[in-house]
């Protein structure tokens, strides 16, 4: 022992101090704090060079919890995590499924990562849509039918899905085939708040979490003021909402995410005392039998004005909100390609839908502002 050359003695020292260190750092008790607020569809747990995304709830009644491993450059993953999925992040290509995660893309500036998406028409995002003109986004078919094939030669870090129930053979074959992918719940939440938090989501995965945070607190400031504003109201009107397809008038249930915005705005939404997060599926005559009076009438999102209405359904023209004029839709504000607006970025905006609201409802609360989604039927 006392010939041993001390440089090597200490460099012998020093290895077995950094395995130590490794072996410590793979085997630590996981534990952080959630930075979500809102959503209970998903958290974010932080770690020193990697984060855990769990997702809890991505279709109604789910029973499985999906756990993802986002691992930064150099980050060490503890072995009681590495069964997860792992995914590096910053993602620098991505396949995403519905058109309500192509705004998160745009509030992070990370549009042009995009490669590939199901449906090119239903885009409305006018930045999207000069790159899908550039052929930069490849056409993927159908949600439920994706072109496997086209994905496998894209090659993306990751796919964002979503499932209406557990049963999504092309998401598994993919899985299969070695690609990543993350399933996506937010719009399986029943809050406005719930659904825009699910910016974070895809803040971990671009590595841009402080700028979610700043993001999703703007449009939570905005929102808990536009409430505190509606509370001002002297009146609440009466309010109908939805229209009749295939001889059902759909409507929202009342502790839906729409039902939740119209009490939040100072509205008597005729529905709100029902259960439930979906739809209700009502006779026409049991809707008119208790919304013919209503005050203010807010389409679905099929019309665009009110002789289109009454061409579909002339019993529309006996409501006195159809006979004062006082139908509002939000179908006019598409894509080129004809995708709705509304559809794709007011679950990221309830701030802007809620103002929207409260214009319609209570006017002289919010002098001087335009409905953006909203406009009253000619």
């Amino acid at each position: 022992m006392k010939n041993l050359n001390p440089f090597l003695l200490i460099i012998a020292i020093c290895s077995l101090f950094i395995q130590c260190k490794t072996e410590t750092q793979k085997n630590q008790t996981i534990s952080a704090e959630n930075t979500v607020k809102y959503a209970k569809g998903f958290s974010i747990e932080n770690y020193d060079g990697f984060s855990i995304v769990t997702v809890k709830n991505p279709w109604p009644k789910a029973t499985k919890t999906y756990t993802y491993i986002l691992k930064e450059k150099d980050g060490i993953v503890p072995d009681s995590l590495s069964q997860n999925p792992i995914i590096n992040v910053p993602i620098q290509k991505i396949v995403v499924t519905s058109t309500t995660h192509i705004p998160s893309l745009e509030m992070f500036d990370e549009e042009t990562k995009l490669i590939g998406f199901p449906n090119l028409d239903y885009i409305s995002s006018e930045k999207v849509r000069t790159l899908i003109d550039q052929k930069k986004v490849k056409e993927l078919g159908n949600n439920q039918s994706l072109n496997t094939e086209v994905i496998l030669d894209l090659q993306p870090d990751v796919i964002i899905g979503y499932g209406i129930d557990n049963n999504n053979p092309t998401l598994d074959n993919l899985q299969k085939s070695g690609l990543k992918v993350m399933l996506n719940g937010d719009w399986n939440e029943e809050t406005p708040l719930g659904k825009a938090e699910w910016i974070k989501f895809f803040g971990a995965i671009f590595g841009k979490q402080e700028k979610a945070e700043e993001l999703f607190t703007k449009i939570e400031t905005d929102y808990l003021k536009t409430i505190e504003i509606a509370k001002r109201a002297t009146s609440t009107p009466t309010v109908l909402a939805g229209d009749m397809f295939e001889d059902k008038w759909y409507l929202p249930r009342g502790t839906s995410w729409g039902s939740l915005l119209l009490k939040q705005a100072n509205a008597n939404y005729l529905w709100q005392e029902t259960t439930g997060t979906g739809s209700l599926s009502l006779s026409f005559e049991t809707v008119f039998e208790k919304a013919k009076n209503a005050d203010i009438w807010l389409t679905s999102g099929q019309f665009s004005t009110l002789k289109e209405m009454t061409d579909a359904n002339p019993h529309y023209g006996q409501f006195d909100a159809f006979k004062n004029k006082n139908v509002y839709s939000f179908t006019r504000k598409r894509g080129k390609t004809g995708g709705v607006l509304y559809y794709e970025l007011a679950p990221n905006r309830p701030d802007i839908v809620l103002k929207d609201l409260v214009k319609i409802l209570h006017p002289e609360l919010l002098v001087g502002y335009e409905p953006f989604f909203f406009e009253k039927l000619q």
